[in-house]
């Protein structure tokens, strides 16, 4: 392109490149923006809201996001049979924050889930309407046996070493699952399962105490006893020709981690030193049964438990014996991953990032 001459003195002044042309006079073309895959999981409980985003780095997915929150969808839906508007508004504005985060991450695969709330409940389904049309995100209402598997290969890594019979067991808010399992660092299979619909919010709500005094108390943990007793009846059965033999047994839920704060008396809670804990049965019974004794005033005041949990947690303690009782392994382990980490893990394969099933999630 010419230039026109400038007038005496001055130099000539550049024209300006024509829209779609560089200096050069070239066409222009937008320069692409390479991001690596990023993945995202929501697991939607019976009582909490939780998401982890991960991205594949050397190997192994690192978490670049998580959000929590008590929900508390289940409740009441013991004595109606559905899901109250209340409940509904606390968990849309919950997946609100999550569907912002997954905007602002630029996420690339994704998958939600709902568990034994939204299965058991009437209107789970209209639940899951109102989701996708407030937030844009598709919630997936799974099965008890999808549920239990998810569980397991998010977990099923930080089951202790050794020959004996596995169990990977989830206390949830409306149910429990039980996975007696083979694992290997390349696979786990499930050989024997139960799902049992009593978790922490649906078992206080079964059983809770008359008045708040030491002997109401007591009759309250052992009722509950009683139901998550007879509830594993058939699988504990099954579970009796393993006796003698070294049994390994753990844990995934917020009861587990819980307990586990109390047992490393920790003044707020620490992932990094609850994940991968291994806990004596004995020290998770005597921690259980000391909770149970307790108002709910001062287990309000142990640190990692609070008002949120206070109510609840006592539930999860008698679910958490009965499966030592059927399961006697001399200890415990403790895992903070579960269902998100099992999506992520099948979201990364459908990716084919990484081998995720050799792989820790680090944090």
């Amino acid at each position: 392109m010419r230039q026109m001459a400038a007038p005496s003195g001055r130099s000539p002044r550049p024209v300006p490149a024509a829209k779609g042309q560089n200096k050069a006079g070239a066409e222009s073309r937008p320069v692409p923006i390479h991001r690596p895959r990023t993945y995202a999981a929501i697991d939607l409980g019976t009582n909490n809201c939780r998401l982890l985003i991960a991205r594949p780095q050397g190997g192994e997915l690192v978490v670049i996001d998580a959000f929590s929150r008590i929900v508390r969808l289940g409740e009441g839906l013991h004595g109606t049979g559905k899901i109250s508007q209340a409940a509904m508004d606390r968990t849309v504005a919950a997946l609100s924050v999550c569907a912002d985060k997954l905007r602002r991450r630029h996420v690339t695969l994704s998958r939600a889930v709902a568990t034994e709330a939204c299965r058991r409940a009437s209107n789970g389904e209209e639940l899951a309407e109102r989701v996708k049309r407030e937030t844009g995100i598709a919630l997936d209402i799974i099965s008890a046996a999808e549920e239990a598997k998810l569980a397991v290969l998010g977990c099923h890594n930080l089951m202790e070493a050794g020959d004996g019979p596995a169990l990977i067991f989830d206390i949830g808010g409306g149910s429990t699952e039980l996975m007696h399992i083979d694992a290997s660092d390349d696979d786990v299979m499930i050989r024997d399962w139960i799902s049992v619909p009593w978790g922490v919010v649906s078992l206080t709500e079964h059983a809770s105490a008359a008045e708040d005094s030491l002997a109401a108390r007591q009759a309250c943990y052992a009722q509950m006893r009683e139901v998550t007793r007879e509830a594993f009846a058939a699988f504990a059965g099954r579970a009796e020709r393993f006796a003698g033999q070294p049994l390994r047994l753990l844990g995934t839920s917020g009861t587990v981690t819980t307990l586990a704060s109390v047992f490393l008396d920790l003044p707020r809670y620490d992932r990094r030193a609850v994940d991968g804990l291994v806990v004596p049965s004995d020290a998770m019974r005597e921690i259980s049964r000391r909770l149970a004794d307790a108002s709910i005033a001062d287990r309000s005041e142990i640190a990692c438990i609070g008002r949120e949990r206070a109510d609840l947690v006592v539930a999860g303690c008698a679910i958490l014996e009965s499966i030592i009782d059927l399961w006697p392994a001399a200890r415990v382990g403790v895992a903070d991953r579960g269902i998100r980490e099992g999506i992520l893990r099948t979201l990364a394969r459908q990716g084919r990032d990484v081998p995720v099933t050799r792989r820790e999630f680090r944090k």
